[in-house]
C-alpha cells in the first residue's frame, strides 16, 4: 500500500492530538508543583478540555483515514463531546474531592486525561485493532484510578476485581476479533461487512466471533451476568472517578458496540439480538431488584448503573434510526443526571461510618435545601419522573421498542422503572422527612462543586423540557451508521 493510500489527515485526529498534548503539558507541570498547588493542575485539565470541546465537534472527516483504521464522523464526533464533558466535569468535582480527602495526586489529572483519550480512539476507530488500543487505554487507566486510595482495602478490593475481570473481558473481546480476522482476511470493519454479504457470515465460527465480541462488551458495560466487578470498583474509587467510569467508559463501550454490529455485523442481528433480548431483561431485573437492598448510596448508584445499562440495550435490539438515536439521547442524558448525582455524593463529608450511606442522609434538605433539591433532581431523572431528561430518554427508548414489536421488553422496561422509583424515592424520604441522628454530615461544594451541580441540573431539565436538539444531535450522529 502507498502512503498516498493511506489518506493520512490529522483532521480527523486533532482532537486526540490536543488531548495529549493537554497530558502531557499536565505531566510535566506536575514535576515543578508542590502540596496544593497541584490544584492547579486540575483546573488547566478542566479548562483544557473545555477549550478542545469545539474542536472536537467541527473536527468531522467523513471518509475513513489512515488506511482505514479512523472514521472521525458525525458520530464519533457526539461520543467526543460525551467523553470531554464527563472528563470535564469529573475533573471539577476532584478539585473539592481531593482537597477535601487530603489525596492531592498531580498524576490523577493526567491519568484521567488519558482515560478520555482512551474513550475518544474507541469512538472514532473502525478497525478492531485501533478499537482494541483504545479499550486497552482507557481500562488500564481506570485500573489505576479505581486503586488510587489504595490505603483502604475496599479500594484494594474494588481494583482488584476490576482488573481481573476487566482482562479476562479483554481477552473475550480479544480472541472474538481473532476469529473474525480469521474468517475475513482484515480486521477493518468495512472489509469484514463486505466478507459478510458474500455468504461468509453462515460460516458457524464467524457467529462465535459475534457471541465473543457481544460477550466481552457485556463486560465493560456491567450487562448480568458479567456485572460482577461494578459494585465493588464504584464503591473502593474516588467518587469522581466512579462517576467518570459509569458514564464514560459505558458510553465508550456502547459506541464501540454500535460501530462494529451496525458496520460490520448487521448481517448478523438475528443472531446477536436474541442474546442481547436475554441480557438486557436479566439486567434490568437484577439491577433493579438488587438495588432495593443497598444502604451504601455508591453502591446503590452501581446497581441502578446496571440497570440503565439493560435498558439502553433495548435501543440496539430496535436496530433502526428511532431505537440507536435514542440510545445516543440517553447516553447524553446519562451523562448530567448520573454524573450529576455522583457529584453530590462526592462533595459531602466523611461519616464517621466511613462511607455515605442512605442513613446518612437524614434531614439534609434542612441543613443543605439547594444540594439536597438538586440530588433529588438527579434521582427523579435517573427513574425516569417527567419532566426530566430521564423521562424523555426512556420514553424514546421504550416507545421505539413498542413500535419494533418488542411488547414484552417495553413491559418489563416499564416495570423495572417503577421498582426503581422506589429505591431513588427512598434517598429522598431520608433527606426530606427523617429528623437528623448522631453527628450531622457535612458538603462542601464549593464554587467550582456548585457550578458542576448547576451545570448538571441544567442538562437534566432542559433535556426534558426540549428534548428537540439533542434529539436531532443523536439522530445526525447516527447517519453514518444507519442510512
Amino acid at each position: 500500500m502507498l502512503i498516498s493510500d493511506l489518506n493520512i489527515d490529522f483532521t480527523a485526529i486533532m482532537p486526540e492530538i490536543l488531548v495529549t498534548c493537554l497530558a502531557l503539558v499536565v505531566l510535566v507541570l506536575d514535576f515543578f508543583l508542590r502540596g496544593r498547588s497541584k490544584l492547579i493542575l486540575g483546573y488547566l485539565a478542566m479548562l483544557g478540555l473545555l477549550a478542545i470541546l469545539p474542536v472536537a465537534v467541527i473536527s468531522v472527516v467523513p471518509e475513513a483515514s489512515f488506511g482505514g483504521t479512523v472514521t472521525a464522523d458525525r458520530f464519533a464526533a457526539f461520543f467526543n463531546v460525551i467523553f470531554i464533558l464527563a472528563g470535564t466535569l469529573a475533573l471539577a468535582v476532584s478539585t473539592a474531592y481531593l482537597k477535601h480527602s487530603d489525596a492531592l495526586k498531580g498524576e490523577y489529572y493526567v491519568i484521567i486525561l488519558f482515560a478520555t483519550l482512551g474513550m475518544m480512539v474507541m469512538a472514532s476507530a473502525s478497525d478492531l485493532m485501533s478499537i482494541y488500543v483504545g479499550l486497552e487505554l482507557m481500562a488500564l487507566c481506570f485500573y489505576i484510578l479505581v486503586a488510587l486510595g489504595r490505603d483502604t482495602g475496599r479500594s484494594m478490593e474494588g481494583a482488584l476485581k476490576y482488573f481481573i475481570l476487566g482482562a479476562f473481558s479483554s481477552g473475550i473481546f480479544l480472541y472474538g476479533m481473532s476469529f473474525a480476522y480469521g474468517f475475513s482476511g482484515s480486521t477493518n470493519l468495512a472489509d469484514i461487512a463486505r466478507q459478510a454479504e458474500l455468504g461468509a457470515f453462515e460460516d458457524p465460527f464467524l457467529v462465535l466471533a459475534v457471541v465473543l465480541i457481544a460477550v466481552g462488551f457485556a463486560f465493560k458495560v456491567a450487562l448480568f451476568p458479567f456485572h460482577l466487578w461494578a459494585p465493588d470498583a464504584y464503591q473502593g474509587a474516588p467518587t469522581p472517578v466512579a462517576a467518570l467510569l459509569s458514564v464514560g467508559s459505558k458510553a465508550a463501550a456502547f459506541a464501540v458496540f454500535m460501530r462494529i454490529f451496525l458496520v460490520a455485523f448487521p448481517e448478523f442481528q438475528p443472531q446477536w439480538s436474541k442474546l442481547m433480548w436475554l441480557l438486557s431483561a436479566l439486567t434490568m431485573i437484577f439491577g433493579s431488584v438488587v438495588a432495593i437492598s443497598q444502604k451504601n448510596i455508591i453502591r446503590m448508584l452501581a446497581y441502578s448503573s446496571i440497570a440503565h445499562a439493560g435498558m439502553i440495550v433495548i435501543g440496539l435490539l430496535v436496530f433502526n434510526r428511532t431505537g440507536v438515536s435514542g440510545v445516543l439521547y440517553y447516553l447524553l442524558v446519562y451523562l448530567f443526571m448520573n454524573l450529576g448525582a455522583f457529584s453530590v455524593v462526592a462533595l459531602v463529608g466523611k461519616t464517621e461510618s466511613g462511607g455515605l450511606n442512605i442513613s446518612d442522609c437524614k434531614g439534609l434538605a434542612a441543613r443543605y435545601p439547594l444540594t439536597s433539591l438538586l440530588m433529588a433532581l438527579f434521582l427523579l431523572a435517573l427513574a425516569g419522573v417527567p419532566p426530566t431528561g430521564g423521562f424523555t430518554a426512556k420514553f424514546f427508548i421504550l416507545a421505539s421498542a413498542v413500535n419494533a414489536g418488542y411488547y414484552w421488553l417495553a413491559a418489563l422496561g416499564v416495570t423495572t422503572t417503577a421498582v426503581a422509583l422506589f429505591f431513588y424515592a427512598r434517598v429522598i424520604y431520608y433527606m426530606y422527612m427523617k429528623e437528623p441522628e448522631g453527628q450531622p454530615i457535612t458538603v462542601q461544594t464549593g464554587v467550582v462543586g456548585t457550578w458542576v451541580l448547576l451545570i448538571a441540573a441544567a442538562g437534566t431539565l432542559i433535556s426534558g423540557l426540549y428534548p428537540a436538539p439533542f434529539m436531532e444531535f443523536a439522530t445526525h450522529a447516527i447517519e453514518p451508521l444507519i442510512r
